[in-house]
C-alpha cells in the first residue's frame, strides 16, 4: 500500500490574513489556490489530509524569539476559512517548528501505514523546513510543492527550497 498524505502546514489566520499577529505579506495570500486544488486531488484520491497547526500557550518560550502568536482559543490560531478541514481529516497542533516535535503527527501516520508526504503552507524557512527535515529524519518520503509554501522572506524561502531538496532529498515539485 503506498498511501500518501498533505501536510497543510500553518495555514492560520495569525499568518495568512492581513490583520494577524505574524502576517507574512501577500505571498501567503498566493498559495491558497494552489493548496485548495492540492487538497481537492487528495480528497479525490481519498488520500489524507493532516493540518499541522501551531498553537501556543499564552507564555510560551517560543515568544522570546517571535511576538506572541497562534495562541490556543483565539482567531488567529485558527486555519482559515478557506481551507477549513473535513471532519474526517487530521489535526496535529504543534507548539515548535516542527509538525513532529513532541506530537502525535509520527504516530498518527505509523498507525495508518503512511510512507510518504506532500507539504504545503508557511513559512518555506521555518515549519515547512523543519518539518520536512525532521520527516527525512524518520525516513519519510517528502515532496514540497513549490507554488503552495510560502515566505515573508524571498530569499531565506529559496534557500530552505535548495536546502530541502540538496540536503534533505526533498523532491521539489
Amino acid at each position: 500500500m503506498n498511501r500518501k498524505v498533505l501536510l497543510v502546514i500553518d495555514m492560520l489566520n495569525d499568518f495568512i490574513k492581513e490583520d494577524g499577529k505574524l502576517y507574512i505579506g501577500d505571498s501567503g495570500g498566493k498559495i491558497i489556490l494552489p493548496i485548495q486544488k492540492e487538497i481537492e486531488n487528495f480528497r479525490k484520491e481519498k488520500d489524507l489530509i493532516f493540518y499541522i497547526c501551531d498553537y501556543h500557550r499564552p507564555d510560551d518560550k517560543e515568544f522570546n524569539l517571535f511576538p506572541p502568536h497562534c495562541i490556543s482559543g483565539t482567531k488567529g490560531a485558527e486555519i482559515i476559512k478557506e481551507l477549513v478541514p473535513f471532519k474526517n481529516d487530521f489535526i496535529i497542533y504543534k507548539r515548535r517548528f516542527s509538525g513532529f516535535f513532541q506530537t502525535d503527527l509520527d504516530i498518527s501516520l505509523r498507525e495508518e501505514e503512511i510512507l510518504e508526504l506532500e507539504l504545503v503552507g508557511v513559512c518555506t524557512n521555518i515549519c515547512v523546513l523543519y518539518t520536512a527535515a525532521s520527516a527525512r529524519m524518520l525516513n519519510y518520503k517528502v515532496t514540497v510543492l513549490k507554488d503552495a509554501v510560502a515566505s515573508f522572506d524571498e530569499q531565506a524561502h529559496n534557500f530552505a527550497l535548495k536546502q530541502m531538496k540538496d540536503i534533505l532529498g526533498v523532491e521539489i515539485r
